[in-house]
């Protein structure tokens, strides 16, 4: 689920302030101390992490007599959650024991040297075995060596208001073979449907990964045959300059936004749009169609305080086709999060323990299930109980067939605010599409070192 505007260095100094003062004095203050640093949703009304990492805490204190659990929440955006991670891993009296690490910085993290190998111990853990090798792979550094367990992944999709495709005349089966499909619906319902947004679609740097992951990529990796990564050649080991395929992704994004079949620009490029989208618009039937991910539910269950037992009826989902229904004719990107311990953590072998109380069968299940996420231990995955859980997981567990990876080397993130600066530009009109590639191809040249091959 996800870097925003370029943070001045009076800012990120203020999120390294923030960052120090979160961690006291540091994960090696008490060696009978484990401190778990984890991404606390901004929207106060939703507490899936914290409720679940405040059972592990009682879980792990009992079976662990004279130890304990000091939970370091960081409220924040993803992009600024990211920045004061950072800041917090470079010192051993800020690092804590245990971090929650997004997949597309884990090679970012491990080159800066913030993060510990994980092997010796996953080594002597059975229950490695029962993870899956797609899931292991997004864990592991460049140096093969593992810097962290996942926790779940993700899947992508399109969310459709069943009511808002009834007063359109849309079917409530819909199922879009190509990307005009989609544009066609959203341009009925903008005609039909007055008062409501048409398509969702996320863009530009406040919004960050959600933007790169959720929109662009979703499109890009719909323009080939699926059997290609449109943006690293892993043969040569560079980066691909912006083509075709980049111009096509990028002129769906200008389409949405120049017909205005999405949200205003300024609600668009609003950091909390997807707050909105999660919490506002698709509850109150504002909204048509979305572009986004498998963990919607997680804001819908009782207690979360956007409860709506009434989306299953509400909402259709289908799979985003590719660019011109061409095979595998559907496309996702998965992501996901691990725990990994930070390279000055002051108490590791505490830490790894924590993860193992996380990690069981039940706990796992536990939180896929409250996190709206996919398994990634197989057993889990084959349990009846995790398949029948919630409306959507089967659906989405099924896109993982049709799936892809990011290319989560060092240069990625750069890369992605490179796309984010991209999309930004011809959303608000400041670019052309050929003017935002060739922008974006500079930029990627800056970013890797000119590790860039044009294809």
């Amino acid at each position: 689920m996800r870097p925003t505007a370029a943070l001045t260095p009076l800012v990120v100094l203020a999120l390294a302030a923030t960052a120090l003062t979160a961690c006291g004095g540091g994960s090696g203050s008490d060696p009978d101390t484990v401190k778990v640093s984890f991404k606390q949703s901004t929207d106060n009304s939703i507490k899936v992490m914290d409720t679940y990492l405040a059972d592990i805490k009682k879980q792990f204190e009992k079976a662990h007599p004279g130890k304990k659990v000091e939970l370091v929440p960081i409220k924040a955006p993803d992009s600024e959650y990211y920045t004061k991670l950072q800041q917090m891993l470079r010192s051993p009296k800020t690092a804590p024991d245990l971090v929650y690490e997004d997949t597309f910085l884990i090679n970012s993290d491990i080159t800066s040297g913030y993060l510990k190998p994980l092997d010796p111990y996953l080594a002597k853990w059975p229950d490695w075995n029962r993870f899956i090798d797609t899931a292991k792979a997004a864990a592991k550094g460049e140096d093969g060596k593992t810097y962290g367990v996942p926790d779940g992944t993700d899947t992508r999709g399109l969310w459709f208001d069943k009511g808002i495709f009834a007063k359109a005349g849309l079917p409530a089966d819909w199922q879009p073979k190509t990307w005009k499909d989609v544009l066609t619906a959203a341009r009925t319902i903008k005609r039909k449907v007055p008062g409501v947004i048409p398509l969702n679609v996320y863009t530009g740097k406040p919004v960050g990964e959600a933007a790169t992951m959720q929109t662009f990529e979703m499109l890009l990796y719909g323009t080939n045959d699926g059997r290609t990564d449109p943006l690293y050649d892993k043969n040569a080991k560079k980066w691909i300059a912006g083509g075709q395929g980049f111009k096509d992704a990028l002129a769906f994004v200008e389409t949405v936004y120049k017909e205005k079949l999405g949200p205003d620009v300024s609600d668009a490029l609003d950091p909390n749009v997807m707050t909105r989208v999660r919490g506002e618009w698709l509850p109150q039937g504002r909204l048509g169609i979305a572009l986004d991910g498998s963990w919607l539910p997680q804001d819908w269950l009782p207690g979360s305080g956007h409860a709506w037992p009434e989306w299953p009826k509400k909402l259709g989902l289908a799979a985003m086709p590719t660019q011109h229904g061409q095979a595998p004719g559907k496309v996702s990107m998965s992501g996901g999060w691990t725990w990994s311990i930070p390279a000055k953590a002051g108490n590791p072998d505490l830490a790894f323990a924590f993860i193992k109380t996380m990690q069981t069968k039940a706990n796992a299940q536990k939180w896929y299930v409250a996190n709206s996420g996919i398994a990634v231990r197989e057993d889990v995955a084959k349990d009846p109980g995790y398949a029948t859980a919630q409306p959507g997981i089967r659906f989405f567990t099924d896109l993982v067939a049709s799936t892809h990876y990011r290319p989560a080397y060092p240069a990625y993130p750069k890369v992605s605010t490179a796309i984010q600066e991209a999309m930004e530009s011809v959303t608000t009109g400041d670019a052309s599409v050929d003017e935002a590639t060739s922008a974006y191809t500079n930029a990627l040249r800056d970013a890797t070192d000119d590790e860039v091959v044009e294809r």
